[in-house]
């Protein structure tokens, strides 16, 4: 994989955050650039600004550590 967005989705969807669709909670990537991951979540947390800034903090050094040309995660509406 070598597009940026492809290699942040699979990241996300499979090394770090495959719990989330456990409970019903899914994430899609909007786009990246930058060194800012734009995503949104759906399912379950969608609505809960809580909920998103918990899981957005928590994903975010993961992510760094996997996708190093990422510096921010940005939860989006």
């Amino acid at each position: 994989m070598t597009d940026l967005k492809d290699r942040v989705e699979h990241a996300l969807k499979h090394d770090i955050a495959p719990a989330l669709m456990l409970d019903g909670t899914g994430i899609e990537v909007l786009e990246v650039a930058n060194g800012i991951a734009s995503v949104r979540l759906t399912g379950v947390c969608a609505g809960c600004p809580a909920t998103i800034m918990t899981v957005i903090t928590s994903l975010e050094d993961e992510l760094r550590k996997k996708v190093p040309e990422v510096d921010i995660l940005e939860a989006v509406p």
